[in-house]
């Protein structure tokens, strides 16, 4: 076969006579529409991915969760105020606040069907979730039958305060048995299965967002890299200074990635206050102020039924445990124990030596006037804790009716008006926390909406199309 001439060879393209002026400048065009491409990409997963984990924890989980908290604590609330009204009696000394134990009851009731309504919607889409709540649902009619009937009994035997009938109070056993074994548990799982949620969303978003960060800094500065060459090819080989459109196109570039890195911290910003900041400390709260009423039932179950005083003395104990944690302590000796650690961390708030609901969240303090309202929260709760050792005084004396007036009266000074500013108290912590929580999801629903997605999108439109704008007429001079 005859040897085919070097110079009848056309040159290949790693070749540098290959590559001539026009394929040096499509090339490069091309390397610009991918890498502003590219860069585009990635900034729409990363801050598409921390919008749509703040649309679950903010509008979904989150919520579940608080849902459920609300719903333990109506419970709890629920079977507090059956323990009254059996305390009562038919005394007409306490028909007024008969009443309106009644009237709360009620309230929570209410409320109970109303978060049992609405957990049970969000939990739609959960197997766990909805066999929970069917749990719950089945026996809370069975709870409030056993209420009703130990009420009816009660008023049938005209019992006096603080001594009702053995056949109400029998009912009642049953009731609050079905309450703390089955009805409490169920909602706990429920609780626990969106705060898991909430906690695997949180921790993948955020890694996400620490990784996408710097994804979006590479391929960003890939872009301008790539324009920059591209800019200087045609300013060397068309001795033009500037070339107008790759001049706008490369300041539309350099803006998009400085927003898109802004808008990628403050999404984890938000997400840390959202979560780590605020919800935390909103949960944590919820689990309180159900404790708390818990704390105030077993109150009223000591004094309701005698043969079970040492039981309810020490579930008082655990909870109040859960509430504010003292290893070790017991309940005669409490008060002096949590005194002093309330005295050290009043004089330096960041020695917080007990543990618990409370703990948590003194640990917690982030937001404008939560310090503050937190350390009424302690001082509430040290009051609450006091009452209650007076309320067993009273009792251990003889003194039933004067107990029952001391537990369940509103006046200044006694047990129920002090657990009222308790519970208000802690409200007013939940408050703040919960604002910030639904500002910063707020903040990253405006951040990261539609409207943000549209000048994106437009930006890297007229991006790419100025790409091809400012390269075209310098093609065209190649013929």
């Amino acid at each position: 076969m005859p040897r085919v001439p070097r110079h009848w060879t056309s040159p290949g393209w790693r070749s540098r006579a290959w590559w001539n002026t026009p394929r040096l400048v499509r090339a490069l065009t091309a390397l610009c529409l991918v890498a502003l491409l590219a860069a585009g990409a990635v900034t729409a997963t990363v801050l598409g991915g921390a919008r749509d984990g703040t649309d679950v924890i903010g509008h979904r989980a989150a919520p579940q969760v608080v849902r459920s908290a609300d719903l333990y604590f109506a419970l709890n609330d629920m079977d507090a105020q059956a323990a009254n009204l059996l305390l009562f009696g038919a005394e007409p000394d306490y028909a007024k606040p008969r009443q309106e134990t009644l009237d709360t009851y009620e309230r929570r009731r209410t409320q109970a069907d109303n978060d049992l309504q609405r957990v049970a919607e969000a939990a739609a889409g959960d197997p766990a979730g909805q066999r929970a709540v069917q749990a719950v649902i089945g026996e809370l009619g069975h709870y409030e039958a056993l209420v009703a009937r130990a009420q009816l009994l009660e008023d049938q035997a005209h019992a006096p305060a603080g001594k009702p009938s053995a056949d109400a109070l029998a009912s009642y056993r049953q009731a609050t048995d079905l309450l703390r074994q089955r009805l409490l548990p169920a909602v706990d799982e429920v609780t626990a299965a969106n705060s898991a949620t909430v906690q695997h969303i949180y921790d993948a978003r955020r890694g996400d967002l620490a990784a996408g960060w710097w994804w979006i800094l590479v391929t960003g500065l890939l872009a301008l890299a790539a324009l920059g060459v591209l800019q200087r090819l045609l300013a060397v080989c068309f001795h033009r200074l500037v070339n107008v459109p790759l001049a706008v196109t490369t300041l539309l570039a350099l803006a998009g990635l400085l927003t898109a890195l802004t808008l990628a911290s403050r999404a984890d910003h938000q997400l840390v206050v959202a979560k780590s900041n605020s919800f935390d400390s909103v949960i944590a709260l919820s689990r309180a102020r159900a404790v708390a009423y818990d704390l105030n039932a077993d109150e009223s179950r000591y004094l309701t039924d005698p043969a079970r005083s040492a039981a309810y003395e020490q579930s008082f104990l655990d909870k109040t445990q859960s509430f504010a944690r003292l290893d070790g302590a017991t309940l005669a000796g409490y008060n002096t124990e949590l005194a002093s650690f309330a005295d050290r961390h009043r004089a330096d708030h960041a020695a917080v030596g007990f543990g618990g609901y409370l703990g948590d969240e003194l640990r917690n303090i982030t937001f404008d006037g939560e310090q503050d309202a937190a350390e009424q929260v302690l001082t509430a709760f040290q009051q609450y804790q006091r009452d209650d050792r007076k309320i067993r005084e009273l009792n251990v004396q003889g003194r039933l009716k004067e107990a029952v007036t001391f537990n369940t009266g509103t006046a200044a000074g006694q047990s129920n008006a002090d657990f009222g500013v308790l519970s208000g108290a802690i409200d007013a912590t939940q408050a703040i926390n919960q604002r910030a929580f639904e500002s910063a999801v707020a903040a990253t629903d405006d951040d990261l909406g539609v409207t943000t997605a549209a000048l994106g999108g437009a930006a890297l439109a007229a991006a790419l199309a100025l790409t091809a704008l400012g390269v075209r007429p310098r093609l065209r001079e190649f013929g």
